[in-house]
């Protein structure tokens, strides 16, 4: 089952169809409550139990075939990228010391940083090209393999132990995002399936010690890395489906951490004394998808009636448990190249209802898909549905299945139900919004716009590609598919012997499950 709210990641339980892009944020110093201060000087020692929704059998140790949370999270504690996003989805070099481009924005040359693999082992300019050249591999299913597109491998090279050039099938001014795409690990040269089965070697902050697929996996402080050793010894990956079985977890002292907790949970359980919570904003676009290629929404006046339709702070309150904020029908609010300018939409039935008219759609009947498969689907729809009511149009909630249901909406039907998680906001325009985009819910097909897409990523001058940027979104906040309703939070629980957690980036960031920045008090 293919989840849009997670770029790559696939559903557990709740785990994939999105309630945020998000996770728990642990990094080495920063905010906190007075009762609860997350800085302080960092403690050694000691083994953080996290709870995590497992995937069973199917679990994985291959970063390149990570989907489930536990499996990404597990894939960061034994590896590394050349780069990773930043809290606002900009790109920030990682393994890759620096990168510089030339001219015309189609060669790129990466210098590596000094890092070892676990095994002590140089990370060098081969293991790169070669875990790429696996991620692009035909015959496999990897996830960042759409993401390494732009490069042409073949002509791509070695030009030192630290050293690569990247040539590139066409200007990419926005290649570091390139080099951070989900599931882009760098592995060492000739490993294989097997290796990743019984005993990985990377480059990240943990080290092997064990592994049962839907149970537990363990790994030991790397003190090699390059980026410091982890305060902690190790960190053990618990595998808890229910979101119940890891309150009772964390309640009952079995683990420290359980990722992805409910609102109604978090109400229940903030400020109590027992446990901490930890809310991620901006962690999931939350939205209507309108088919702009079919009837009604063929006409953008009806797509600017539904916009207007919306009450948005109602959808948040009701449908998140108002673990949120509201969206002003655009991706990605607080990331880098944002339109933060754009007035905030709010209800207005009077003009929704005229421009329904004008369109000759004011008796309105239409089928809203839904589903179980994401917190707050089903509530949005009633809400929405009563809402559209008060501007006479009448609206069928449809409930549909779980396990098709991503994949299902990406063709038919003609209004759903859709979230997405983090990600840059030039991944969302190219991944969603060009006439050739593989998931273009919207199905928003428009030449000139991908053109000024094409425009922006042969810009070199950063401010003149954001207003590039601006431009696109501006088209999209009057006449778009995604009637965005709101950002949710993503919600994780700690106990209260956690040290070193913050909560300003979303999920699917550096700084998410970042463990080794974490210690115990």
């Amino acid at each position: 089952m293919h989840d849009e709210r997670f770029p790559g990641l696939r559903r557990r339980g709740f785990l994939a169809a999105t309630t945020g892009a998000a996770a728990l944020t642990l990094v080495g110093c920063g905010g906190g409550t007075a009762d609860h201060p997350s800085g302080g000087t960092p403690k050694r020692g000691g083994r953080l139990r996290a709870a995590f929704a497992g995937g069973g059998a199917s679990e994985t140790l291959d970063p390149h075939l990570a989907n489930l949370f536990a499996d990404v999270a597990r894939a960061k504690a034994l590896f590394d990228k050349l780069a990773d996003y930043g809290a606002d989805l900009s790109a920030e070099p990682r393994l890759a010391e620096k990168w510089e481009s030339d001219k015309s924005l189609d060669r790129w040359r990466v210098t590596l940083r000094k890092a070892t693999f676990h095994d002590g082992s140089p990370v060098t300019a081969k293991d790169v090209l070669y875990s790429y050249r696996r991620i692009a591999d035909p015959k496999q299913a990897f996830r960042a393999k759409a993401s390494l597109e732009p490069i042409d491998l073949d002509a791509s090279r070695a030009t030192g132990e630290r050293s690569i050039e990247f040539v590139l099938k066409r200007p990419t001014a926005e290649f570091p995002n390139v080099l951070a795409a989900f599931g882009a690990y760098i592995v060492p040269e000739n490993a294989t399936a097997t290796d990743f089965d019984s005993r990985p070697v990377g480059s990240g902050p943990f080290r092997f010690v064990s592994f049962a697929p839907g149970r537990s996996a363990v790994f030991r402080r790397h003190d090699a890395y390059w980026d410091g050793a982890p305060h902690l010894d190790e960190i053990e990956f618990v595998v808890a489906n229910e979101e119940s079985a890891r309150v009772g977890a964390l309640l009952g002292g079995q683990v420290e951490y359980a990722h992805e907790l409910n609102p109604t949970t978090a109400r229940a359980h903030e400020g109590s004394g027992q446990i901490e919570i930890v809310r991620l904003r901006n962690s999931a676009m939350q939205a209507f998808c309108m088919k702009t290629d079919r009837a009604p929404f063929d006409d953008k006046r009806v797509r600017e009636a539904f916009f207007l339709i919306a009450d948005r702070q109602e959808l948040v309150d009701g449908a998140l448990s108002g673990a949120g904020e509201v969206g002003n029908d655009l991706f990605g609010k607080g990331y880098e190249y944002y339109a933060a300018g754009l007035p905030q939409r709010t209800q207005d039935l009077d003009k929704a209802r005229a421009l329904l008219k004008q369109a000759g759609a004011e008796k309105l009947k239409i089928t809203l898909d839904t589903s179980a498969v994401a917190a707050g689907f089903t509530e949005a729809a009633g809400i929405f549905r009563d809402q559209a009511a008060k501007a006479g149009v009448t609206i069928d909630v449809r409930m549909g299945s779980k396990d098709s249901y991503w994949s299902d909406i990406l063709d038919a039907g003609t209004l759903s139900c859709y979230r997405s998680g983090a990600m840059p906001i030039e991944a969302h325009l190219s991944q969603r919004l060009l006439t050739d985009s593989t998931t273009n819910a919207t199905k928003w097909h428009h030449k000139d716009f991908d053109a000024l897409y094409q425009q922006a990523q042969s810009t070199r001058d950063k401010t003149e590609r954001a207003a590039v940027y601006e431009r696109m979104q501006r088209r999209l906040y009057a006449e778009g598919g995604f009637l965005v309703w709101g950002f949710a939070d993503w919600i994780i629980g700690t106990s209260r012997t956690v040290r070193g957690v913050e909560s300003r980036a979303p999920a699917n960031t550096l700084d998410w499950a970042r463990f080794d920045k974490v210690w115990l008090a």
